[in-house]
């Protein structure tokens, strides 16, 4: 493979990490194990990567923390707990970013409203990030082979397992439905 085709799926592997969160690592960790990548380079990738767009993030909350405010005035009271969580413990805080899962994405922009230094967010932002990618990646080195052979089983039976999902679909729209049209029945709404 040429180099700069190698260079454009590690690119691409660590920029959509943001996206697809413990997806790409793991993919990438399968890749290694039957040698279409190199385990090094999809570490890097993804802890580069996701270190990137968690520095985004803080620079949203460090410079845009009033527009975030007024798109969501609804949150006012969680970004105040969270800004002085953050406050209080900055480094765990900005260490705990890919670990917090719920908070991965309000966590760094806390990180940046709360005035956290930038070196230290960034040091214990790319520890995060680097600790994260390596154990993710390590799933998908060993456990690779199984989830390969989940894969194929489940293409055999793709088309059961497809009306499956759309029956199981419409069964837990029908119910939440259900549950969302009780409220309004018994306060004297009509039913939708």
């Amino acid at each position: 493979m040429a180099p700069l085709a190698r260079a454009w799926k590690y690119a691409v592997l660590g920029l959509t990490s943001i996206v697809f969160e413990e997806t790409n690592p793991i993919l990438g960790g399968i890749a290694a194990r039957h040698g279409r990548a190199q385990l090094l380079a999809v570490i890097a990738a993804v802890a580069i990567g996701i270190w990137l767009a968690s520095l985004a993030l803080y620079w949203i909350g460090y410079s845009r923390i009033n527009w975030v405010r007024r798109r969501w005035p609804d949150k006012e009271e969680p970004i105040e707990t969270a800004l002085r969580l953050v406050a209080r413990h900055p480094w765990r805080a900005s260490l705990a970013i890919r670990f917090a899962y719920g908070l991965r994405l309000p966590l760094p922009i806390a990180c940046g409203a709360a005035r956290v230094p930038l070196s230290l967010y960034g040091m214990a932002s790319g520890i995060s990030c680097l600790l994260w990618s390596i154990a993710f990646a390590y799933v998908g080195l060993a456990f690779g082979g199984a989830a390969l052979r989940v894969l194929q089983v489940t293409r055999r039976l793709e088309v059961r397992l497809g009306l499956l999902a759309l029956l199981l679909l419409i069964v837990l729209l029908f119910i939440t439905r259900r549950r969302m049209a009780a409220p309004r029945e018994s306060a004297g709404g009509e039913p939708s």
